[in-house]
């Protein structure tokens, strides 16, 4: 049997069935191009409706490489070749297998496959970061992906060298019933147009649901798998509330996403015969006053222009916190991805959902089970969710409901231990899956194959239910470090290039350390103090390294754990993740001599420019955000005043004087207040303490003027607001004032 047969069959098999075929093709040298060119031929796919995914633009059709293959997301391909041989990516070839419609044929062009893991390629050189090389970079992903090929149904596989078949992918399927047409409900309030522009009974059921957007106060989650239709559900319904007059505003993590949400709305414009214009702004207005437009998250989470609608698509990939913002609008929507390509946190349906159930809003749900592009049941979509453990979860909740440190047992989980062990590889990737909104496939490659990274978790009773991923950074040579101070960027050392590069720290990459990549617990044992016992686990087991880190998007909450943990504050950055609206925060804890060293003068430059840094790059950071990350720096600056710097401070506490004549020695006394453990309590009432913190932080710090000051601490006059600002002062006085300041508030008295 020929390549041209194998395809040719799969191909009919495919139509018939209306589900996917998945074909390799491996060998030496450039002879899987040659047999994917005949493949097509064979199986009567136009290069028209072909795409080739890889570094060479081998063949006559559209061309794409491994790094932009998310380009397809949201599109539909008869066939797509994947040429893995230079680079196989994950992600790529989960965003591949997401393009290939029903009926059709992914080609996969692999180099032998017995070789394939002991060979090394660009992804690999990605994790090869310094001081390691390609060489240390393990292959077990690639022999793990191996054995899925080989054992799916619905998988050709053909040596092109020797043109053996090993396999020829044919499932021999029994008859089916036929897929149920979609028709419109009884009754509807959108136009019937846009039922008959919905592809199955569960869009329909979608677009009814959506329905519920017409009146204030409502919300709608949309909840599926991918290529269900979700997101095209989203978009005629936001083309039908357009039509209405509303405004819907659209986020997403990037326009990408919604760029099929779009076509459908623009679909359901042109049935309706309503006028509509395109711009890079709105993306889509309608002639009656309606509109669809697009922001970012962050920018979209301030509603701007108040929108009628608010609609988050793929909500799974951003944080709660971003998420918790929409419900302010008047009606909001959530579509979001069970198991997704791009990162699928279960942030959304762990810790939002009760957000969303405990909101004013009324909420209505809806699923979508059918697939789109193909039938239910398609062997290529089941092969992709064990490949790249798409459908991995966390054990069940029974399982570590007992679980507390005491119980539990800390676990050095190797690399080689998880690929040999199927069910605790499923535990460790599903924690990370559910507890961080940006886990993809490509983690699952660096978890199990990049030589810097560990794996560390407490198991309760062999279940993992908390999880630690941790990167090796630092000792780096003198070479490397000076490399990384002039502006090389420096792979896998995000810590150490933060403070050599931006903080012009040569030094800060000698020291070795292991930074805190991602960390999970459980959300059935959350408060018990597993996080915690997990990090006291690394800590032992680390201790001949000189520093444990991280860094993270910065709220208080997080800050404040870590900062339990025994992490300090040494960085803030100056700007905001795209995704996610938060600033990043960088801690230290130090574990030698050496890294006492590099935290401590990182410590204490981080107090002596954070006055300047909040009243410039950071004057829209929230002033609880401002408060824990000083409070979480382990420094203890000191005032520093001269006595005419301490008479004009004490002057304002206790008297008529002016802080504007001179606001520096008042901004490193509010730095003082917020950083040092024993500075005294601004006020007897710890509500009004904490008032009078963010005070110092929007006043002193960012300098906000006195009326927007007054208006967001609710101060009832900007008057009230500046007697509060005197009266956190005076216990500064009273503690590091000294004389001067005694003599200042006596005269005063």
């Amino acid at each position: 049997m020929t390549v041209r047969d194998v395809a040719s069959r799969l191909r009919a098999e495919a139509r018939a069935t209306n589900e996917r075929r998945l074909l390799v093709l491996s060998g030496a040298g450039d002879a899987g191009l040659d047999a994917a060119r005949e493949a097509l031929d064979a199986a009567d796919v136009a290069m028209a409706d072909a795409t080739l995914v890889g570094h060479r633009d081998a063949l006559a059709c559209e061309h794409v490489t491994p790094r932009d293959a998310g380009a397809l997301l949201g599109t539909t391909r008869e066939a797509v070749v994947y040429d893995a041989r230079e680079e196989c990516r994950p992600n790529a070839l989960g965003r591949v297998t997401g393009a290939v419609d029903g009926g059709g044929l992914l080609v996969l062009v692999t180099p032998p496959l017995d070789e394939w893991s002991a060979r090394r390629d660009r992804f690999d050189e990605g994790m090869a970061v310094p001081p390691f090389d390609r060489d240390d970079v393990a292959g077990r992903f690639r022999a793990r992906l191996v054995a899925t090929l080989r054992a799916h149904r619905g998988v050709a596989i053909v040596d092109v060298d020797t043109g053996t078949v090993a396999d020829d992918g044919l499932t021999y399927p029994a008859p089916r019933l036929a897929r149920r047409e979609p028709s419109p409900p009884d009754e509807h309030a959108f136009p019937r147009a846009a039922y008959e522009a919905c592809r199955t009974p569960d869009q329909v059921d979608a677009v009814h649901a959506f329905e519920a957007l017409r009146d204030p106060g409502s919300a709608v989650v949309a909840e599926a798998d991918r290529g269900r239709g979700k997101s095209s559900a989203a978009g005629i319904a936001a083309a039908c509330l357009a039509e209405e007059g509303l405004d819907v505003l659209v986020t997403a993590p990037a326009f990408r996403s919604v760029r099929e949400l779009y076509a459908r709305a623009e679909d359901v414009c042109d049935r309706l015969d309503a006028e509509y214009d395109r711009s890079e702004t709105t993306r889509l207005a309608l002639a009656d006053g309606g509109r669809v437009r697009f922001a970012k998250p962050p920018a979209a989470a301030d509603l701007p222009g108040d929108p009628d609608v608010a609609l988050v698509d793929e909500a799974a990939a951003l944080p709660v916190r971003l998420l918790e913002a929409f419900l302010d609008a008047p009606r909001v929507a959530f579509t979001t991805t069970v198991h997704g390509y791009e990162g699928a946190g279960r942030g959304f349906d762990v810790r939002f959902r009760e957000t969303l159930a405990g909101s004013d809003l009324d909420v209505a749900d809806v699923r979508l089970d059918d697939p789109i592009r193909y039938a239910v049941g398609d062997p290529v979509e089941v092969w992709a969710f064990r490949a790249l453990l798409l459908d991995a979860r966390p054990p069940v909740d029974p399982l570590v409901a007992d679980a507390d440190p005491e119980a539990c047992e800390y676990v050095a989980l190797e690399q080689a231990t998880l690929a040999d062990d199927e069910h605790l590889l499923r535990e460790a990737f599903g924690l990370l899956v559910a507890a961080h909104y940006r886990t993809e496939p490509d983690d699952l490659a660096r978890l199990l194959d990049a030589p810097n990274l560990r794996v560390r978790a407490l198991c309760h009773d062999g279940h993992v239910v908390a999880v630690c991923l941790l990167a090796r950074e630092g000792g780096l040579d003198a070479e490397t470090r000076e490399a990384m101070y002039t502006g090389s960027r420096v792979k896998g050392n995000m810590l150490p290039d933060v403070l050599t590069s931006q903080l012009r720290d040569e030094a800060a990459a000698a020291p070795v350390g292991h930074r805190i990549v991602r960390i999970a617990t459980h959300h059935a044992a959350r408060s018990r103090g597993l996080g915690s016992a997990l990090l006291d686990g690394v800590r032992e087991e680390f201790r001949e390294a000189d520093w444990l880190g991280v860094g993270y998007g910065a709220t208080p909450d997080l800050l404040s754990f870590w900062a339990r943990n025994g992490f300090s504050t040494v960085h803030l950055s100056t700007t905001r993740n795209d995704t996610s609206g938060e600033y990043s925060a960088i801690m230290l804890d130090p574990l030698s001599e050496r890294g006492e060293a590099l935290a401590a003068r990182h410590e204490a430059w981080f107090t002596e420019r954070i006055a300047g840094v909040l009243a410039d790059s950071l004057t829209d950071l929230d002033a609880d955000v401002a408060r824990a990350a000083l409070a979480a720096c382990d420094a203890t600056p000191e005032p520093g005043l001269s006595d005419d710097r301490w008479r004009v401070v004490a002057g304002s506490a206790y008297g008529s004087a002016m802080y504007s004549v001179d606001p520096e020695p008042f901004r490193r006394l509010a730095v003082c207040a917020l950083v040092r453990e024993d500075a005294p309590a601004l006020a007897a009432e710890g509500r009004d303490a904490v008032r009078r913190e963010r005070l110092l932080v929007l006043k002193l710090l960012q300098c906000r003027p006195w009326d927007d000051v007054a208006e967001e601490l609710g101060y009832h006059s900007t008057g009230q607001a500046m007697r509060a600002f005197g009266d956190a002062l005076q216990p500064l006085c009273d503690a590091w004032g000294g004389d001067v300041a005694e003599r200042e508030r006596e005269r005063h008295r």
